[in-house]
């Protein structure tokens, strides 16, 4: 399809959109015109097919993207392909999550400990007292810069 091709609005046959732009513009135009909205039916095929309800059964027998859907389908032979995926089988697991936790189990975590490479729990106060000294440090007000200061001395 021409992107450059003009179609016509089906909620106001004055419009008359580019192709590219169209499902933009039905959005926009649906939202605008609620009541011919509510008597317009959009076909399963095809979202930019919009119809009068009455007819709706008409344009699905009808319908050319229902035709180029078909024989998309016919094709590809998307039904044997189904039927290869539903045919596979998972292959059992290898691992047990179970016996692994009971063999080694995890120590609780305690918030302001750590653990050495080796997995041996951290104790060193002087290292705890060292990650303190930063959040002191860290928490203490900033000295002011002297554009800051400048502009609160002009306020």
């Amino acid at each position: 399809m021409d992107p450059e091709r003009l179609i016509q609005c089906p909620y106001d046959k004055n419009h008359q959109i580019r192709a590219c732009r169209f499902p933009y513009h039905l959005v926009k135009c649906r939202e605008n015109n609620k009541k011919i909205a509510r008597e317009l039916a959009t076909c399963p095929y095809n979202a930019r097919h919009r119809v009068p309800k009455q007819e709706l059964s008409l344009h699905i027998s009808s319908c050319e993207s229902k035709v180029a859907q078909e024989l998309e389908e016919a094709a590809s032979g998307s039904h044997n392909r189904t039927r290869e995926i539903t045919d596979f089988q998972c292959p059992p697991p290898q691992e047990d999550w179970d016996a692994d936790a009971e063999e080694s189990p995890a120590r609780p975590f305690v918030f302001g400990t750590g653990y050495l490479h080796d997995g041996n729990l951290n104790t060193d106060s002087s290292s705890s007292k060292g990650m303190s000294a930063i959040y002191t440090t860290e928490a203490k007000e900033p000295a002011l810069s002297e554009d800051v200061s400048v502009v609160m001395q002009l306020a």
